[in-house]
């Protein structure tokens, strides 16, 4: 008897997820860290790797099949609405001539209403992923305020980070 049709093993293409983060006072990391406990069961098949934007270099930008920047907004370097210090020190400066190469990207970005450019953050994110000739896959995460109780909101979008990001099927 032939099982093969049976027996052969689930394949599941692993990906990796390559998050960098700048949090200061841990809002973005929480949602990093509830994303990357929500992909273990979400996305099994899936390796999550993050580095905090001081500690990261440019190549770390390029690790992964998918890269994930995820920071707050900030009221420093001018009008507020700017980027954590240390994302702008690595995607300004560090990182400033990076080419994405077409690399699947997707952001984060944390912010608070009491503020006109809420989550601004998010867009510098996405401007530079656009930029450097990177491939936003997904629509971008903004939190509004304290992201402590919207964990849900983190689940579903990285269930469309899954989604967004398994490969074309070829007819």
């Amino acid at each position: 008897m032939n099982n093969n049709a049976n027996t052969a093993p689930h394949l599941v293409q692993l990906r990796v997820l390559h998050i960098v983060f700048a949090s200061t006072s841990g809002h973005t990391e929480y949602v990093v860290d509830v994303l990357t406990s929500s992909l273990k069961s979400i996305a099994p098949g899936w390796e999550v790797e993050a580095t905090i934007a001081e500690k990261a270099q440019p190549q770390d930008l390029l690790s992964g099949g998918v890269l994930l920047l995820a920071s707050s907004t900030w009221n420093t370097g001018g009008i507020e609405g700017q980027l954590n210090p240390h994302m702008w020190a690595l995607l300004h400066d560090k990182a400033k001539t990076l080419d994405l190469t077409s690399k699947p990207c997707a952001c984060i970005g944390l912010g608070d209403h009491r503020y006109f450019y809420k989550a601004r953050a998010a867009d510098h994110l996405q401007h530079y992923v656009e930029a450097h000739h990177g491939r936003l896959i997904a629509p971008t995460l903004k939190m509004i305020d304290e992201p402590y109780g919207q964990e849900e909101a983190v689940r579903v979008w990285g269930k469309q980070l899954v989604a967004a990001s398994k490969p074309e099927e070829r007819c």
